[in-house]
């Protein structure tokens, strides 16, 4: 399965951003998958599957629990692969960064006063 069949699916999404923050047992990402998604134990164990066997998991045993944790390789892949297509994207961000420090410069320059509110107010 290539990386991209793998992450275009949201619910697998939403487990690598819980396990992103840590570590976690497989019935704790149940239960947050299964109410943010409504879909039961066995399917949310088939989407970590998906993720384990495609290399974005790891598991690990730890009793009669399972641990998951987010597998970092094919995530840096994936970024390889999208460092081609940057380009269309960080001058429209260093741009809008641009424009942003311009406007904090302004304020600080020339702090508004009650003769020039910044917000527009509401006519009565």
């Amino acid at each position: 399965m290539h990386a991209f069949d793998v992450l275009g699916d949201p619910v697998r999404r939403r487990i690598l951003e819980l396990l992103a923050e840590g570590e976690k047992c497989a019935g704790d990402v149940c239960g947050v998958i299964g109410t943010e998604f409504g879909i039961s134990q066995p399917a949310v164990s088939q989407h970590l599957r998906v993720l384990r066997d495609n290399g974005f998991a790891t598991v690990r045993p730890q009793g009669t629990r399972r641990l998951y944790a987010v597998d970092p390789q094919p995530l840096r892949e994936v970024d390889a692969w999208l460092d081609t297509f940057r380009r269309f994207w960080t001058p429209p961000l260093h741009a809008l960064a641009t424009e942003l420090a311009r406007g904090r410069r302004e304020r600080r320059l020339h702090p508004p006063t009650d003769d020039h509110p910044t917000a527009t107010a509401t006519e009565e």
